[in-house]
């Protein structure tokens, strides 16, 4: 016989990342039996609950009331009720709300039990093709590029898979930074929209990522999984490209030749290297 759920016991419990079919029955029966559900938008998880019959009451708890929330689930949980902690998708507190809950039940000794289920991050990494032995998960990026590229230049040397999220409106500018910071020949895989409907698996070098989504606009929310440095062999990154461009031009090569040349000294396309060199001011070669 299965254990009710504990009195006095925060719960955080998984739930589908797209496909409904993914929640599991033990998430189903917490969701069922504890006393209050803390959601972080009652409205989108109401359509989950209503799908699986669950009929618990719920509160809102999300980024913008938590801070006068969490000391009213203390509240709760010391009177010996027990809560489920959910968040739109995904597992509480992995880039989702719940931290904080997390730690300051902690702190007063309340019993937090996880009910595991569904994460972007592990989705897409288990069907990248990238190592999975050892890889660091960064959520999003930094959202102001000068404060993405310089968080990408700790990572230059990084050997792990890395493994991010990013929306589709900041799709572009972070694989350039991508590019021009950890270089351009770096393998990756693009997941978007995981377990829904229109699922799309990406699988190429970030040079090619970003011509593609030259042609194609981005849709969905994307989780970016990147190969991580060779320890023998660095990656060129688009800066000393575009350092190496200047100094042939200024030789007195044209653009396309010079974009040529360093095509077969690297193997990178040519094609790319070109767009990089008429991105070049005309002052600085």
């Amino acid at each position: 016989m299965q254990a009710e759920p504990k009195p006095g016991t925060l719960y955080i419990v998984g739930t589908p990342i797209g496909n409904l079919e993914d929640m599991t029955f033990r998430a189903v029966r917490i969701l069922q039996a504890v006393d209050i559900i803390a959601a972080e938008d009652t409205r989108h998880t109401g359509k989950l609950l209503q799908h699986f019959q669950v009929h618990t009451p719920q509160i809102s708890y999300h980024e913008h009331n938590r801070t006068g929330r969490i000391p009213e689930i203390l509240t709760y949980l010391h009177y010996g009720k027990a809560i489920a902690l959910v968040s739109d998708a995904g597992m509480p507190g992995i880039s989702d709300p719940g931290h904080e809950l997390i730690t300051a039940c902690i702190a007063a000794g309340i019993d937090v039990v996880p009910i595991p289920g569904a994460t972007a991050a592990i989705t897409a990494l288990s069907v990248s093709g990238l190592a999975t032995s050892n890889f660091v998960f960064d959520g999003f990026l930094p959202a102001k590029r000068q404060h993405r590229r310089e968080y990408l230049e700790t990572l230059l040397t990084e050997t792990r898979t890395l493994v991010f999220y990013e929306s589709p409106h900041r799709l572009r500018e972070t694989l350039g930074d991508l590019g021009q910071i950890l270089g351009v020949n770096r393998t990756m895989v693009m997941a978007r929209e995981l377990t829904k409907l229109y699922e799309e698996i990406w699988r190429g070098d970030i040079k090619e990522a970003i011509a593609y989504y030259q042609e194609k606009d981005p849709q969905g929310e994307y989780t970016l999984v990147v190969a991580g440095a060779s320890p023998s062999q660095p990656e060129i990154t688009e800066a000393q490209l575009r350092a190496e461009l200047s100094q042939i031009i200024k030789q007195g090569v044209s653009r396309s030749q010079a974009s040529r040349q360093l095509a077969q000294e690297t193997s990178i396309s040519r094609r790319y290297l070109y767009q990089l060199a008429l991105s070049i001011d005309q002052e600085s070669v």
